[in-house]
C-alpha cells in the first residue's frame, strides 16, 4: 500500500467498503430466495424482539466476504486484508442491526448514520495500521460512504437493484 498515493489508497479502501455492502445485494437479486437463511435463526433477545431480523442472512455475509477476498486480491490491499475488511465491515452491519432492532425499528428500516457508520468505522479502525490510515483518513473516508451510500441508494430503489423488504 506504500506505493500509492493518499488518495489513491483511501479511494481504493472506499471502492472495498462498498464491495463489502454490495455483495449481498447483488447475491440476493440474483440468487432470489435461495440460501436466505437469516444468521439469527428467527432468535429473539431478552426484550423479545428479534435479535437481527430475517434480512440478515449467511447468503449475504458469505457473499460480502468472499466478493471482497476476490476483489481486494486483485488490489494492493491484498486478499488477507480484504477478508477482514469484509468480515469487520459485516459485523458491524449485524451491530447496527441489533441496534435497531432495540430502538424498535422494523428489519429493513433506515436509520441513517447508524447504518453507514458502524459498518464503515468497524473495520478502518480495527486495520488503522494495517492499511496505514490515520484518524483522519477514517473521518473522511466515513464521510464519503456516507455520501455516496445517501446518493446511491435512492437511485437503486428506483432502478428495483435494491429493494424495499416490506
Amino acid at each position: 500500500m506504500e506505493q500509492l498515493t493518499w488518495f489513491e489508497r483511501d479511494c481504493l479502501i472506499l471502492i472495498l467498503l462498498g464491495c463489502a455492502n454490495t455483495f449481498p445485494i447483488a447475491a440476493r437479486n440474483i440468487l432470489g430466495k435461495r440460501w436466505e437463511m437469516p444468521v439469527d435463526a428467527g432468535a429473539c433477545w431478552l426484550d423479545r424482539r428479534p435479535l437481527l431480523g430475517p434480512h440478515k442472512t449467511w447468503r449475504g455475509l458469505i457473499s460480502s466476504v468472499a466478493g471482497t477476498t476476490l476483489v481486494s486480491s486483485l488490489t494492493p490491499v491484498g486478499m488477507e486484508t480484504g477478508l477482514y475488511l469484509a468480515a469487520l465491515s459485516m459485523a458491524g452491519d449485524l451491530v447496527s442491526s441489533f441496534i435497531k432492532r432495540r430502538m424498535n425499528l422494523e428489519s429493513g428500516a433506515r436509520a441513517i448514520g447508524l447504518d453507514q457508520g458502524i459498518e464503515v468505522m468497524l473495520p478502518l479502525l480495527c486495520l488503522r495500521h494495517r492499511l496505514s490510515i490515520s484518524l483522519l483518513d477514517i473521518g473522511l473516508i466515513t464521510l464519503l460512504f456516507f455520501a455516496v451510500e445517501l446518493s446511491v441508494s435512492p437511485v437503486l430503489y428506483r432502478l428495483g437493484i435494491r429493494r424495499n423488504p416490506h
